[in-house]
């Protein structure tokens, strides 16, 4: 009888139990790995001994079409990463991805197949951490006028997700204050020329060293000129340096000017230009061996497509020659030729100018009358016999 009540215990236990509907009694948490760590994915199932269970991975993009990766406690994908271990007392099945790639970021589901149409899953996600990427979506390059709103637009992909900076070159100040923006929209109100330059957008997120991209600005503006000389004297047959600093862009056309008429090289005039860069422009022209009328006002005027700009220098006459440029230059007296290359010699030429004016007040004053040559001894004769007259 004993016996009788024992089995039908046993049956009616297992009656219980066939009718059980199969579980998953605990999942991993989501996962968070780097680049080439180990992560495993615990699933525990109760009341499951004759059904299949299943690891997939669920592809983000179609749902409904999982890449199947074990049945039961054998491995299907063919890749030496993945590894398959069921732990029999636990009634837990263990999957295992080693060196973790990038794309092996997503959800894992562990499936209980109850039928062909019934099932029980539950799902862990796999976080993988990567460096910060720029999108192409961000801002490259501008060309912008000057007094237009700009927006510099920055994102980048990455996890975790990163944080955009924006800088300029060599920590300049911003347009918007500082030295350092935080944010993916750098929005500058009214820009100006002087906003023009390189900017730093920077994404970071502590994997790795973080992601830069240089965005380069050009601002377009109508010419600014400057004379750093506006008035110059010079004596005549010297030559003289005009010289005309301007800032533009687009590059701007440069011309000189004299009494309204736009003045070339030749003979009386050489003009040159110095591109310092994008936006600076040098230009200088040389007066040679001035003569009465090429004493007065000159214009130095710059054009480009925003408009044109124009400043003066003048150039008046001088008893004494200015030097530079006039060192270097030949000076005429009479036959005479008497070449300027440095200080001494200049000096040696004024003193000689000077004594040519009392000697020609003397002969005006009738004290004595003599005819020369410009010439060093035969100045040094007249002053010897002027020491003899005293």
């Amino acid at each position: 009888m004993k016996t009788f009540y024992t089995l039908l215990a046993f049956a009616l236990l297992h009656t219980v139990k066939a009718q059980r509907t199969p579980t998953i009694s605990y999942i991993s948490q989501e996962q968070i790995k780097d680049i080439g760590e180990t992560v495993e994915f615990r699933c525990s199932v109760q009341y499951a001994p004759e059904f299949p269970v299943v690891w997939s991975k669920i592809n983000k993009n179609i749902a409904n079409d999982p890449l199947p990766l074990s049945h039961g406690s054998s491995l299907i994908v063919r890749d030496t990463r993945f590894s398959l271990r069921y732990d029999e007392a636990l009634s837990t099945f263990i999957l295992q991805i080693k060196d973790i790639q990038e794309t092996d970021a997503g959800f894992y589901q562990c499936k209980i197949l109850i039928s062909l149409n019934n099932y029980v899953s539950a799902n862990v996600e796999l976080q993988v951490r990567r460096p910060p990427i720029i999108s192409d979506n961000s801002t490259r390059a501008l060309i912008v006028t000057e007094g237009q709103p700009v927006h510099l637009e920055c994102y980048a992909g990455g996890f975790p997700t990163p944080r955009i900076s924006w800088r300029r070159e060599n920590n300049a100040i911003l347009p918007t204050g500082g030295s350092i923006y935080r944010g993916n929209t750098l929005k500058i109100p009214v820009i100006r020329k002087e906003d023009r330059g390189t900017y730093y957008c920077v994404a970071e997120n502590g994997v790795g060293h973080g992601a830069r991209r240089n965005i380069n600005v050009e601002v377009e503006f109508a010419p600014v000129i400057t004379a750093p000389r506006p008035r110059l004297g010079q004596a005549l047959q010297y030559d003289m340096d005009l010289e005309c600093h301007v800032e533009a862009y687009p590059p701007p056309g440069i011309v000189w000017l004299k009494d309204d008429i736009p003045l070339s090289n030749n003979q009386h005039y050489s003009i040159s230009y110095f591109a310092t860069a994008d936006q600076y422009t040098d230009t200088t022209i040389r007066v040679i061996t001035i003569e009465k009328r090429q004493y007065g006002e000159y214009v130095c005027r710059a054009s480009n497509k925003l408009g044109t700009a124009e400043t003066k220098v003048e150039l008046f006459e001088t008893t004494v020659p200015v030097c530079p440029p006039a060192c270097g230059q030949v000076l005429y007296y009479g036959a005479g030729v008497v070449p300027v290359s440095s200080g001494p010699l200049v000096v040696l030429v004024l003193f000689i100018t000077v004594v040519m004016r009392i000697i020609w007040s003397l002969i005006n004053e009738n004290y004595i009358k003599i005819n020369f040559l410009i010439s060093v001894p035969i100045i040094s004769d007249i002053q010897d016999k002027m020491t003899e007259r005293a």
